[in-house]
């Protein structure tokens, strides 16, 4: 396929991907998981990027796998397909920088779990997430260990058993979306977030993201015995002493590289 399947731009330390293959309605193919799998694994070592926004062209975010991959499908064949797709979303659970997900329309079943797996949601009115596949009899599983994780057990639960789509509004209330604002005002809102985060350090911002995740499943005295040697880590780094200096100075700060 000559068309690019996935978009990719850096411009002010934040890296744009986009999902460009609006006529499927960006289903996630083989293809278009691999390809953006490659983008995520080339950012990993990317210093000049800060934060990543991943964005959908056409109407719809992403309708989830391409059923035609499925369809007569062996055992082996969607072992591999849904590893690839794990694959992708660990990547970017475990990607230095964080990574919003501009949402403009459906996100639905892996596009759903890709929208939750992404550390912010920005969202246009117009949107919604739904994990429909039990509807033709292929339980969203692993898209609801995104899910799950996103937003309540109870509305996970709903949504994965029922597949009745969450719009955008109450999609905000349950967790699964930071902002939600006017499809007008969607990019701009997007980037103004990703700008925000852009101005930190991006070695404590990545310190910080993996320490996060790291202590979420623990204990509240694990999370702690976790949390404090990072911290403590943390406040001996040029860049703590740096911004420490520059808030008592009243001066900008200025990040080692």
């Amino acid at each position: 396929m000559s068309q690019s399947l996935v978009l990719f731009e850096v411009a002010e330390r934040i890296a744009t991907l986009t999902l460009n293959h609006p006529e499927k309605r960006n289903a996630l193919s083989r293809a278009m998981l691999t390809t953006l799998h490659e983008h995520l694994h080339q950012l990993a070592s990317r210093k000049d990027v800060r934060v990543v926004v991943l964005r959908a062209a056409g109407s719809v975010f992403s309708s989830g796998h391409d059923l035609r991959e499925l369809a007569g499908c062996t055992e082996a064949e969607a072992r591999s397909l849904f590893a690839l797709c794990t694959e992708v979303m660990l990547a970017i659970r475990e990607l230095p920088q964080p990574v919003i997900a501009q949402v403009q329309g459906l996100a639905t079943a892996a596009g759903c779990q890709l929208a939750a797996t992404c550390d912010l949601v920005v969202a246009a009115e117009a949107a919604s997430f739904a994990t429909p596949g039990v509807k033709i009899g292929l339980f969203c599983t692993t898209p609801g260990v995104a899910l799950a994780r996103a937003v309540t057990s109870k509305k996970a639960l709903e949504m994965l058993l029922t597949g009745t789509p969450l719009r955008a509004p109450e999609a905000e209330r349950a967790g699964l979306v930071n902002r939600v604002v006017p499809t007008d005002r969607l990019a701009a809102e997007a980037r103004q977030l990703a700008q925000q985060i852009a101005q930190a350090s991006g070695r404590v911002v990545a310190l910080g993201k993996r320490a996060y995740y790291d202590q979420l499943p623990l204990s509240c005295s694990e999370a702690y015995a976790h949390a404090q040697p990072v911290m403590t880590g943390n406040a001996v780094l040029a860049d703590a002493q740096e911004g420490i200096r520059a808030f008592l100075e009243k001066r900008p700060a200025s990040w080692p590289d």
